[in-house]
């Protein structure tokens, strides 16, 4: 449901033949657990808690917290809204407006949650990672790729698009064993020749 008329028949329309509507892009989804699972899915949160705090720290306020979700099968997380803001579907279509009421904007607007998928391998070894060494120079760069993969993939827009770019292309380089410091040695003019090497003019004149 993307059409931008479906953003607001489901504002009315709260249940459909006996059963209550939930949009899965908002945080909040609750789905039928029997006791082991819920026993299982408490165990995992505890045992990716640093990793939901590192991701936080690295992102700053573009995230309102980071959680570990079970809505995902396949992608390693996603970004929801808030249960009572607008969704990424609805935020774009009010971009859109070109006479849009920017103070409407500024509460809707839901902060963003990011939900990792702790049964996906990418999360899984980015957790061994942050384990073994978290200034790895690597790390930063997965997160905020992650981050904007999810932004796109949740329906919102990229806000820089050339910062992303930018770290598709080091992840290439690096994919690519291409060093970046020997790059820019070799892009480096030959130095000149020592001016204590040359005669003194001074002298000359003298």
């Amino acid at each position: 449901m993307i059409d931008p008329i479906d953003e607001y028949v489901i504002q009315q329309l709260k249940e459909y033949d006996g059963k209550k509507l939930k949009n899965c892009t908002k945080e909040g989804l609750d789905l039928e657990d029997t006791e082991d699972e819920k026993k299982k899915k408490e165990e995992l949160k505890a045992s990716y808690e640093p990793l939901c705090k590192f991701i936080k720290e690295v992102l700053g306020d573009k995230v309102e917290k980071v959680v570990v979700g079970f809505r995902l099968d396949n992608s390693p997380c996603v970004l929801v809204t808030g249960e009572y803001g607008w969704s990424a579907n609805m935020e774009r279509i009010m971009k859109a407006q070109a006479l849009r009421d920017a103070s409407m904007s500024s509460y809707m607007m839901s902060k963003k949650t990011m939900e990792i998928n702790p049964m996906n391998p990418i999360v899984l070894e980015l957790k061994n990672k942050i384990e073994k060494d978290k200034s790895d120079k690597t790390v930063k760069d997965l997160i905020w790729l992650l981050f904007d993969t999810s932004l796109l993939t949740s329906g919102f827009a990229l806000d820089e698009p050339t910062q992303f770019a930018n770290r598709i292309n080091r992840m290439i380089k690096l994919g690519l064993s291409i060093d970046d410091d020997k790059i820019e040695e070799e892009e480096l003019p030959p130095l000149e020749k020592d001016a204590g090497d040359a005669p003194n003019k001074m002298e000359d004149v003298d």
